[in-house]
């Protein structure tokens, strides 16, 4: 297989996420923990999963739009990148603008898609330093 998601060792019971319709673009990411979300505080959210797809792809997350709309929701980095040479834990920063939301263990909170991109002339996919770092690593502010 060359593109999915793996559960991570202790998060038991949680699901690999999946597509809910026959044309949808995303797969459905649950919380792996209970977290409460404070009023205007970034919490970090678990999923308890890591992907893996080809280098010439990235995996986007976003914030499920029902989460934004009803509950005032957004992830603090507006849309997630996720590397291919990122083989960590994919942890989402939520933020609330409303008060406070409890994100339950199961529910689900983001969705990811896999998509293409393209590099400028000259440069190429896979040539440059190698990550040493994990979540928010490829640089200082």
């Amino acid at each position: 297989m060359i593109r999915g998601f793996e559960i991570l060792g202790g998060y038991d019971g949680i699901h690999l996420p999946t597509r809910k319709t026959a044309f949808s673009a995303g797969y459905d990411l649950e919380a792996a923990e209970n977290i409460r979300v404070t009023d205007k505080k970034i919490s970090l959210v678990p999923t308890g999963l890591k992907a893996f797809f080809p280098a010439d792809e990235v995996l986007l997350i976003y914030l499920r739009s029902s989460l934004a709309v009803k509950h005032n929701l957004f992830l603090a980095n507006g849309v997630g990148v996720i590397d291919a040479d990122y083989r960590d834990h994919i942890i989402l920063p939520v933020i609330s603008l409303s008060g406070e939301f409890e994100i339950k263990r199961g529910m689900r909170i983001a969705q990811g898609i896999f998509q293409k991109y393209l590099t400028v002339d000259g440069d190429k996919i896979g040539v440059g330093e190698v990550r040493r770092g994990r979540f928010g690593s490829t640089g200082e502010f």
